[in-house]
């Protein structure tokens, strides 16, 4: 193809090629041209235009395909407008040639006609378009020629025409030429175009458009179709004028709008099938335009004149109620001509309630608009629509402002019960009730428990009080059970409570026995039987309503009781053309409404329930299908469900979905069948809507009994006896024999729909058909509906031939169906045939995978000839669709036929006319099949495969051009599939551009198809998507899509803006993805701009007041200047990006803040950094961080949550939330001690205030209280008074919910209180717990905070203060959180403990809602629970309640013993007892938690339940109880193992040490309590025979399960062994052998080792004198193994924290008092012995391993063990003697820290008080440390660290002055005195000595005033006998005397001891 990429069309290689290449060869030449010319110079052009003119029109020539002939002609146009245009009318005469000569061969004629017709009328667009004013003479005989087309059989020509009428009138507009045309043109005014078009609507043909013949092959009315063009036509009119006019002008349009169903339009109404119609397309305009086009504020205007129009209806409706004249009442046309108005404008009312949610709260609260009062005064209007479709908008009002549902239900109930005895208000109100039930499951917070009971009674008053009085029975019959139908859809929970009486009414409604039923058929009149045909309907209904809402029921018990009345049902059904025939025609209705109830019952009930009457339904069901009275054909509702979802796309457009969905669908029912409507089943208003926020539309019953009968036909007739099946296939086979033309159609299509119903069920249960002779029937039924002439039924029956092929399941069986389509397809001619099988063809093999090569081979053959038939387009279509099944399908094995399948596509794709637009739908289908089958191949180098891209890529070039919408939606999803496996070669940017463009294309499958491409390419490269967009939109002339606006606000804002506008569920999911992937991938990099966009969002409406102002200046200028304020108010608008956002996009925006937050949190510290983030902002300008945002961040978060919607009032509180826990501590640079955030106090306070007031819903009020105690724990504020803003209103919430939950708001369930609640509790129990911890903090000042500013931010005065505050309510807090946690312990017992749950519930929640109030507990309980313990704690379980006795709160007294001391009447108990109760429910609480973690558990909870029992062991008394109960220790301690094993958060884990240690000090004062109160006791008694206490008893042994001190260890060694593993044997081989080098471990994993020493440590206090024996060893090892694999050497001589805690512990075993008991001394001392020897080895191993150990950590131990042991341990010569030896290695070590630890180790032994101990190393060590001293004194000290081994050796030395016998002191006294006055300087030296030596001269000089006086003799005798020690003295002393004035004693000379004299000392020491 490169040699296609040539100025000139490179004819030699062309020439080569095949016919399909050439075609591809010449397109792409083509396409490469259009671009190579708009960039090549204008000379170079005009070089070759000579040749290019040629080679052009001899393509042109050689009848190439349409896009081919759209390229040509594209490209000579570009070519004459960029070079010469000397022969531009040579090449228009050779065209005008072509059009000339014709082919007029019969075959081509039509097509080639109509085709024709439709390229002339593009070409006369394109004309006028390029001429302009100029082609003014030829317009009118233009418009004669488009008027005829207008009106041509071809819809593709009509379409042309349209377009090019409407376009010669915009040129007039734009250029008037003469003044005499001029005149001609006036304005048309508003009301003539209203006129217009409401004249079309509603004459339909008669002189508004001639309408076009037959439409839709024969299924619709001409004005049908008319009413519903025309419909379409005032939503474009109204939507091209925009909605700032709209809104202007709503009024009239609202007026015109129902004024085209009103009585004055007998046409539009008189029959009701087409008053539903009429009524549907003025729905549709109204939700099209008001719900599409206009902001919140201009819908709630809107709602205002909707309800002016209600009342004034209402008041016509009145005064002819008023008329006394029964007969004038009935049947006045006034009453008959509102009520389609009324139903259109109740039913906009609802939706635009419905869309606005939360928001239209001040709609409702203003009283003058009366919405409420207007709704409910017309459900007593006469008509029955009218009356349901108030109650629909009701249901509405509720779903969209759930706090108005309990009131609405109370005040239907209250009518309804007072107006008993009129039939309009009961059936009125129990419409309305029945709509509320039904909004109940939209609203989370649901309605008050109770209301179900007054329902149901209301319910049976109506059923019991209906025969009372005949002019009410059928009414109060249909609405007492139309209430307990809608009362089933409150679910389980509610219903289970009124089962009983439900069951009861049930089994009263039918007759006991047959032969009641019997006697009941002669008693009566007509009317008796509607009444009871009525209610046993009801009561079918109530029944499948039950089974379907409330699946939990249907136990096996309940099933029993339903099953009695079954038999009678069905003994009814059988009867009921009897009773018909008995009571003639007023029954007819009644009786159908009775089949489908039980139908729809019967589908819903297991087969298994009615088994004996299979047969007798079988028959009923065979009548109803094929019964002579049905007339109606209505396939478009039966056959859809069973056919494939992919094979609808064949049929009419119409089974598409698009946004007109709404209207469209009855122009697929025939003429005389109405569209559904709510009147034609009242008992569907309580049902989920179908589709989004629409009314219900249930079908006519004539129409649903059918569509009932066909779902259970499959299912019974799967169930029937196999004799009993193949008679019913047979009897079906017969009626379509027996009947004849249209009759026969609908036969055969109700029975292909219960056939292809049967084998689907079949199929889906995997059944089988039973034997061989069930096949001919079936067989027979299913060829015969492939060969119908209706499309669907060919579709349906495609579907079934294969389910049959399926449930065979017999190869030979599969193949002969195969070959029965092959023969048909290769003899038929017809349409009908080749169709059916072709689809036949491709259903098996979807259905069966690939059957078999062979089969493959013909298939492919036959589908490829098919797909050639150019006289059939619809043959094509069907062939091309079974192929692209085909391809699905066969998967790999296709691979043979790629190549030349993709010829044939490409060759269609270029030949195939643009007006089939379903041909090309089909090959698009093809194409995606076949990119999907080469898969990732496409991205290979191989000639072969890139020769595959090509023609791929050219094929969607090909579709990407098409006119029609569906076309280029395939085009697109081709290159998504391209993209996806072969991504290099697609080429984005002009991808993008195509999705750009499209992206608010008016067809919603290519919106659909555009934004599913979006969502995949963004994944992968968001940023290159984002900025093609922007470049794109920067360079194209005019905007890319005019209603998204990329220019401005980018590609992501520009899907914000549509995200708002579109209604479509699925696509709405598809933006909001594509957007959060954005975020995801560019937020951090793009953050202003996303800000940016969100706070647009958010703000476009955040004042309400702002935007009125605003809009009413626009509204001045426009009444100036009538179109030019369309102009003004455009342009003012574009300064706002988006306008008006609604709410569901504004809680979007708000989410995306928060994302927004999350992915900054992972990119760079400065995000959370403010003065980093400046630093780096003034270094690089362009660098962006989110800190730099939080005052947006704020203002965002205030806006959204202060905004009426709830839901955005959420979303914002909690972005609120989000910003306080990320920003709460980031320090103010320019404000020390302070923090960013507390500027913004004012903010926080004012956003949360709202959320407080008293008609707040609680789930908002809830979450406020979340950001309340974040705000309050946050530490963000200190000042008490600022707090108190935040801090009173939790105050405030307290004093609401004390009253429990009888106070509480009767508007939601009673869980909604439960929920706010807990909320409440939950919020002070995290802010008792943070004013508790920084209480802790301040006592204890060495626990210092993270950073200095916050430690002087939390000061003493602070502090308290928070726990101050929370201090005066702790009184009641403690008592609700008590309540809250018994409440919580109840709900988590298991289900076998129900019976003995209290009957009225808990505290906090009712026993009916018990199931909803777990979820809240569950969410709160835990920071309730840590918060309980630490009250406890600090009361210290000494101080009863604070109001025991006195309960001085209005809250009543729980029903439980937990909180008050006494309980109704039972024993007071004592405070011991209330103790032990409050710590059992808290110990039992965690242990029921942590025993069972689910995975669902949060860290929260986790952390919360073990720092609470933290809490609870930090007090003596619980100790006491857990130090007591040993079984109780171990079951804790098991637990505790298991948190640990199962949770890696090293937090969790620390916890769960720390309350392990405080068990195990726990049992520690249990023995030490134990061992004092034995010797008190026994004191006068003999020590020997004190019994032992402690574990291991007298013997040693651990019990495995029974020993605390065994569950310790095995836990210690789980910690250790998880962070050491090597300290395991089995891991390391014999102990000792195989080391490693120690390793530092990471920061949490040395406290938990940390952590798991000191509790070792503990260990041996618990045990007996045996008992510590035996666990000695394993303590020891564990410990000195710790210390030997984590003693790195670290600079500056410091231990590494985990040697220093294995130290520490060390120390803590040595000094154990059991090494020194008598019972133990002994072995203790052998196994400290070996401990020591193992150091000491570590330290000179034997094969040279460890020789990296830290000598300072190892000489440390050796240390501990001199000084913690007994002597008797250390002092034996071996080990003394290698201890000496370490010493004096060390001191000869370079290492300066190494020294002066060694130093200041060796000064803790030599002051041993034991001089058995500390003498051996003094005479061994001395004389080192001096001659150290003197090397010192030789060269001065050059740093700190030599001045510090000076300053420690001095001390050494001094000690032993002070500890050695008198008579050697003097000695010692005369070896240091020279090496101290050696450093003296005198005062010229000071002056220029360095610090270093002036701090050694002022340290010496220190130490020998002190030494002076002390030891004077001594002294004196040493100055005497060296007098030049003296003279320096005496200088230095000189030098310092300014600062010191000390005299110097009078010197007297003394020998000079010289330098032996340290050996003399030795010698003199022995």
């Amino acid at each position: 193809m490169e040699l296609a990429h040539s100025l000139l069309l490179n004819e030699e290689a062309c020439n080569q090629l095949g016919e399909v290449q050439k075609a591809e060869f010449i397109f792409d030449w083509l396409r490469y041209l259009e671009k190579l010319l708009l960039a090549t110079s204008r000379s170079d052009v005009k070089e070759k235009q000579k040749t290019l003119v040629e080679q052009l029109l001899s393509l042109l020539n050689s009848s190439p395909g349409p896009p081919t002939r759209k390229l040509l002609a594209k490209n000579l146009g570009i070519l004459y407008g960029i070079g010469d245009t000397f022969s531009v009318y040579e090449t228009i005469d050779k065209c005008n040639d072509l059009i000339r000569s014709k082919d007029d061969s019969p075959s081509y004629l039509p097509t080639k006609l109509s085709q024709g017709r439709y390229e002339i009328m593009l070409s006369l667009q394109n004309i006028l378009k390029g001429l302009g004013a100029a082609a003014t003479p030829c317009h009118r005989d233009i418009y004669k020629a488009a008027r005829s087309c207008l009106t041509d059989r071809s819809m593709a020509v009509r379409c042309a025409a349209a377009k090019g009428t409407v376009l010669a009138k915009a040129i007039i507009s734009k250029h008037p030429g003469a003044a005499a045309s001029r005149q001609s043109i006036r304005r048309v005014s508003l009301e003539e175009v209203l006129e217009l078009l409401g004249t079309g609507f509603l004459r339909g043909s008669s002189g508004f458009l001639r309408a076009s013949g037959d439409m839709l092959k024969g299924t619709s009315s001409v004005s049908r179709d008319v009413r519903v063009g025309i419909t379409q036509a005032y939503v474009v009119f109204i939507s091209t004028l925009g909605g700032a006019w709209l809104e202007k002008n709503f009024a009239a349009i609202l007026s015109h709008m129902l004024s085209l169903v009103s009585q004055s339009h007998p046409k539009v109404t008189q029959a009701q099938a087409d008053a539903v119609c009429g009524r549907r397309c003025v729905s549709f305009i109204l939700r099209a335009t008001v719900g599409g086009l206009l902001g919140e504020k201009a819908q709630i205007a809107a709602a205002k004149d909707i309800c002016q129009a209600i009342w004034k209806l209402k008041k016509v409706v009145d005064a002819v109620m008023c008329d006394g004249n029964l007969e004038t009442r009935l049947g006045s046309t006034d009453v008959a001509a509102s009520q389609h108005m009324l139903v259109c404008a109740l039913q906009e009312l609802g939706n635009l309630i419905h869309g606005l949610g939360t928001t239209a709260a001040p709609l409702l609260q203003d009283s003058s608009a009366g919405v409420l009062d207007s709704v409910i005064s017309v459900i007593l209007h006469p008509s029955i629509s009218v009356r349901l479709t108030a109650a629909w908008c009701l249901h509405c009002i509720a779903v969209a402002l759930p706090s108005y549902l309990t009131p609405l239900l109370d005040r239907c109930l209250e009518r309804l019960t007072v107006l008993k005895s009129s039939p309009e208000a009961v059936t009125g109100f129990s419409f309305a009730v029945a709509a509320l039930l039904g909004a109940v499951k939209h609203c989370p917070l649901g309605i008050p428990h109770g209301k179900g009971k007054i329902i149901l009674t209301l319910a049976e008053d109506l059923l019991c009080s209906a025969t009372q009085n005949s002019r009410l029975s059928a009414q109060r019959t249909q609405a007492g059970w139309l209430l307990i139908a809608a009362l089933m859809t409150l679910g389980p929970a509610v219903v289970s409570h009124h089962l009983a009486r439900v069951l009861l009414l049930w089994k009263c409604v039918f007759p006991v026995s047959p032969k009641d039923l019997e006697t009941e058929k002669s008693r009566g009149d007509s009317f008796t039987w509607q009444v009871t045909l009525e209610g046993r309907a009801g009561a079918l209904c109530a029944i499948k309503s039950f089974v379907s809402h409330c699946g939990d029921l249907l136990t096996e018990e309940v099933i029993q009781r339903l099953l009695p009345p079954l038999p009678c049902a069905v003994d009814l059904l059988t009867r009921l053309s009897s009773i018909i025939k008995t009571y003639g025609s007023p029954l007819k209705t009644p009786s159908v409404v009775y089949r489908q109830r039980l139908y729809e019952l019967l589908i819903l009930l297991p087969p298994e329930t009615y088994e004996g009457h299979l047969c007798a339904i079988l028959k009923e069901l065979a009548a109803d299908l094929t019964g002579p009275d049905i007339q109606v054909a209505a396939s478009t509702f039966l056959l859809p469900p069973l056919c494939h979802q992919d094979d609808l796309l064949l049929l009419s457009p119409l089974l598409q979905e698009t946004d007109h969905r709404f209207i469209e669908e009855q122009l697929l029912l025939s003429n005389g069948i109405a569209c559904g409507s709510l009147e034609y089943d009242p008992y569907s208003i309580y049902e989920k809507d179908v589709g989004g926020d629409s009314v219900p539309k249930p079908l006519p019953p004539t129409l649903s009994v059918i569509s009932s009968a066909v779902k259970l036909f499959g299912v019974v007739c799967a169930h029937v006896g196999e004799a009993q099946r193949l008679l019913t296939l047979e009897q079906l086979l017969d009626s379509i024999k027996h009947t004849k033309g249209a009759r026969q159609q609908v036969v055969q299509l109700h029975v292909i729909s219960s056939v292809s119903s049967f084998l689907k069920y079949v199929a889906g249960s995997k059944g089988s058909l039973g034997p061989e002779e069930m096949r001919r029937p079936a067989l027979a039924l299913v060829i015969g509906a492939l060969e119908s002439p209706n499309p669907l039924v060919r579709c349906a029956a495609a579907e079934a031939w294969a389910r049959l092929a399926q449930v065979v399941d017999d190869g030979p069986f599969t193949a002969s169906l195969a070959q029965v389509s092959f023969d048909k397809l290769k003899s038929a001619r017809d349409v009908v045939t080749r169709t059916g099988h072709s689809l036949a063809l491709g259903s098996l093999h979807r259905h069966l995978g690939g059957i078999s090569s062979q089969h493959l081979n013909s298939c492919v053959g036959i589908l490829y000839t098919l797909s050639q038939d150019s006289t059939s387009p619809d043959v094509q279509t069907w062939a091309l669709h079974s192929l692209s099944l085909i391809i699905d399908s066969a998967g790999p094995l296709y691979y043979p036929h790629v190549e030349p399948t993709l010829s044939l596509i490409i060759m269609l794709l270029l030949n195939v006319p643009p007006t089939h637009a379903e041909v090309h739908q089909s090959l698009g289908r093809c194409l995606n099949a076949l990119i999907t089958t080469l898969g990732p191949e496409l991205q290979g180098n191989s000639t072969s495969v890139s020769t595959l891209r090509t023609s791929c890529l050219l094929g969607c070039a090909v579709m990407q051009d098409n006119p029609d919408c569906l076309v280029q939606a395939q085009a697109i999803s081709c290159l998504q599939q391209l993209h996806m496996f072969a991504p290099r070669h697609v080429n984005l940017s002009s991808l993008v551009s195509c999705l750009c463009v499209n992206l608010c294309s008016p067809y919603l499958l290519l919106r659909r198809a555009v934004l599913a491409c979006l969502r995949q390419l963004v994944q992968r490269e968001a940023a290159e998507v984002s900025e093609h967009a922007v470049t794109l939109a920067k360079d194209s002339r005019e905007e890319l899509t005019p209603d998204a606006n990329i220019r401005e606000v980018g590609l992501e804002g520009a899907l914000l803006t549509l995200l708002d506008k579109e209604t479509d569920q699925r696509l709405c999911h598809d933006i909001k993805e594509t957007l959060n992937h954005m975020l995801t991938s560019m937020a951090v990099d793009k953050l202003s701009f996303w800000l940016k966009l969100c706070k647009d969002v958010l703000a476009a409406s955040a004042d309400f007041t702002a935007v009125t102002c605003v809009d009413t200046m626009q509204e001045e200028e426009g009444d100036k200047g009538d179109d030019a304020s369309v102009l003004t108010t455009r342009s003012d608008d574009r300064s706002h990006p988006f306008t008006n956002p609604r709410w569901a996009t504004r809680v979007f925006a708000a989410e995306c803040v928060c994302r927004i937050i999350n992915q900054c949190e992972s990119a760079h510290c400065a995000h959370f950094d403010i003065a980093l983030a400046q630093e780096m902002k003034k270094r690089d300008s362009r660098s962006d961080f989110l800190v730099l945002h939080l005052a947006d961040l704020i203002r965002m978060a205030f806006m959204a949550a202060t905004d009426h919607s709830d839901q955005l009032r959420l979303s914002g509180l909690q972005t609120l939330l989000i910003v306080i826990r990320r920003f709460a501590t980031i320090p103010e640079p320019e404000f020390p001690g302070h923090v960013i955030l507390e500027q913004y106090q004012a903010n926080v306070g004012a956003a949360l205030r709202p959320a407080f007031t008293s008609e707040t819903a609680p789930d908002v009020t809830a979450k406020a209280c979340q950001v309340c105690s974040a705000w309050i724990a946050s530490g963000v504020v200190s000042d008490l008074n600022d707090l108190r803003r935040v801090h009173h209103l939790l105050v405030s919430s307290l004093t609401k919910i004390q009253a429990g939950k009888e106070a509480l708001s009767h508007l939601y369930n009673e869980s909604a209180s439960t929920m706010e609640i807990l909320a409440v509790l939950k919020a002070w129990a995290e802010v008792y717990i943070i004013a508790v911890e920084r209480h802790k903090n301040n006592k204890q000042p060495l626990k210092t905070t993270s950073c200095p500013e916050e430690s002087c931010r939390n000061g003493s005065d602070s502090s308290p203060g928070l726990l101050d505050l929370v201090h005066t309510d702790l009184g009641t807090l403690s008592r609700l959180w008590l309540a809250a946690l018994q409440d919580f312990a109840l709900l988590t017992l298991p289900s076998e403990f129900v019976s003995q749950l209290p009957i009225e519930g808990g505290a906090f929640y009712t026993a009916e809602t018990s199931e909803n109030a777990k979820l809240h507990y569950n969410n709160s309980w835990a920071l309730i629970l840590h918060a309980t313990a630490l009250w406890l704690t600090s009361t210290g379980f000494v101080v009863a309640d604070p109001d025991e006795g006195a309960s001085n709160l209005s809250r009543p007294v729980t029903p439980t013993s937990m909180c008050q001391g006494s309980s109704s009447g039972a024993i007071a108990k004592s405070p011991e007892d209330v103790y032990s109760d409050r710590f059992h429910l808290i110990l039992g609480i965690s242990v029921e938690f942590l025993c069972s973690l689910r995975s669902d558990a949060t860290m929260e909870s986790i952390t919360a339940c073990l720092h609470a029992l933290q809490a609870l062991l930090d007090v003596p008394w619980p100790r006491s109880k857990i130090g007591s109960d040993q079984a109780l220790g171990i079951e804790l301690l098991n637990v505790l193992h298991r948190v640990i094993l199962t949770r890696e958060s090293p937090s969790i884990q620390l916890a769960s040490l720390e309350v392990v240690r405080q068990i195990i000090c726990a049992a520690q004062e249990h023995v030490k309590e134990k061992r004092r109160s034995a010797e008190v006791d026994d004191g006068a008694a003999e020590k020997e025979t004190l019994p032992e206490f402690g574990e291991g008893k007298d013997t040693g042994g651990l019990v495995p399960g029974k020993s605390l001190v065994f569950a310790t260890l095995e836990l210690c060694v789980c910690i250790l062994v998880r962070q050491l593993p090597e300290l395991n044997p089995k891991l390391t081989g014999s102990p000792g052998i195989k080391a490693t080098k120690p390793q530092m471990l990471s920061e949490d994993g040395s406290r938990l080792v940390s952590a798991a020493l000191v509790i070792l440590s503990e260990l041996p206090a618990v045990c007996s004198p045996e008992g510590s024996i035996s666990i000695l060893p394993t303590i020891l090892y564990l410990t000195v193994g710790v210390l030997r694999e984590t003693a790195v050497k670290l600079p500056g001589g410091q231990l590494s924290s985990t040697a220093a805690a294995s130290l520490q512990a060390l120390k803590g075993i040595l000094s154990s008092p059991m090494a020194r008991a008598e019972k133990s001394q002994t072995a203790w001392t052998d196994l400290l012995r070996s401990a020591l020897t193992t150091i000491l080895d570590y330290w000179d191993p034997v094969d040279g391993t460890h020789q990296e150990l830290d000598e300072v950590s190892l000489l440390t131990a050796i240390t501990v063990f001199i000084l913690s042991t007994s002597p008797e341990v250390t002092i034996i010569p071996c080990l003394q003697k290698r201890c000496i030896e370490k010493f004096k290695v060390t001191l000869e070590i370079k290492d300066a820290m190494v020294q002066i630890k060694t130093y200041q180790l060796l000064l803790s032994i030599f002051q041993y008080p034991n001089p058995a101990v500390s003498y051996p190393y003094i005479y061994s060590l001395v004389s080192c440390i001096v001659e150290k001293l003197q090397e010192i004194d030789q060269k001065n000290p050059e740093d700190t660290a030599e001045l510090q081994i000076f300053q420690e050796g001095v001390k050494v030395l001094e000690a032993l002055v002070t500890i050695a016998e008198e008579q050697h002191r003097s000695q010692l006294v005369a070896c240091l005195l020279p090496i101290l006055i050696s450093f003296l300087l005198d005062e010229n030296a000071l002056g220029s000595a360095t610090s270093i030596m002036r701090n050694l001269h002022d340290f010496a000089l220190q130490n020998l005033m002190q030494i002076g006086p002390q030891y004077s003799s001594v002294f004196k005798s040493v100055m005497a006998s060296s007098p030049s020690l003296k003279a320096r003295l005496e200088a230095a002393i000189k030098g310092n005397q300014e600062s010191v004035k000390v005299g110097t004693p009078t010197s007297k000379h003394t020998k000079h001891p010289g330098k032996n004299s340290s050996i003399q000392l030795k010698t003199s020491f022995l």
